[in-house]
Parts: C-alpha cells; structure tokens; sequence
C-alpha cells in the first residue's frame, strides 16, 4: 500500500491510474478508522478499481475550545486498518502541506500584486517591493 503525503503525490498518483483508464474511490476520513469507515472502503473496492483513502486530522473542524491536539491518532494502526480494507494508498499530509503558511502581509500602500506593479518607486516582479 502506497503512503501519500504531498497533493502533488496524490495528483501523480490520481493521473497515472485514471492515464490507465481505472477508476479511483476516495474515503476521507480523519483517522481513527472504525468498522464504518473499513465498510466505506470496502464498498469503494466493490465500485472501483483503486481504493484511495485519506487521514487527515483537520484543524478546522475543531472550534475554539475543542480539543485538536486530544483527537485520537494510530497512524500505524489506521495505516495497517486500511491495507486489510483493500485500500490501495492513504494520503497521510502533514497540516502544512494542507494550509501552508500564511503569506506575508502587504505594506501600506495596499496595492494588490500584478506583474510590474510600482509600488513607493520601485518595480517588482510579483507585487508590493515592501512586506512587513
């Protein structure tokens, strides 16, 4: 079974089987995998050809305070889980491949970034020449 970790991986991975003419079922879940989830992939082995499966605790499904960082995680048991459901690959990314970091803020001229846009007397490439 195939570990995803980078979108760019999954993409690869999603181009060379669909390039073959098979057909992808994706099961995202958060981890934690329970007989539901291993009946969602099974089932998604009976209606494709690859079973592709996710575990991906989102930051962003938890308000404020609920606890993220006391959400049950067994990479290694949820990885082994999905094997014996017939899983193909799980994409496993870290949080910063799902939301990288912030860009850096614009100063305050507030111009919006265009090819060669001058800001306070200088020409940039991508923007604003001054970031805060």
């Amino acid at each position: 079974m195939d570990v995803l970790t980078t979108r760019a991986q999954v993409a690869r991975y999603a181009a060379a089987h669909h390039g073959s003419g098979r057909r992808i079922g994706f099961v995202p879940t958060m981890g934690a995998l329970h007989a539901g989830h291993l009946a969602l992939m099974g089932e998604a082995g009976r209606r494709a050809d690859v079973v592709l499966a996710s575990i991906f605790v989102n930051p962003t499904q938890f308000g404020p305070g609920e606890d993220f960082e006391r959400y049950p995680r067994d990479t290694e048991g949820d990885l082994a889980k999905a094997r014996a459901a017939g899983c193909h690959a799980v994409f496993l990314p870290p949080v910063a491949e799902m939301y990288p970091p912030a860009p850096r803020r614009w100063c305050g001229c507030r111009r919006w970034p265009a090819r060669s846009v001058a800001c306070r007397g200088r020409v940039t490439s991508t923007g604003c020449a001054r970031w805060s």
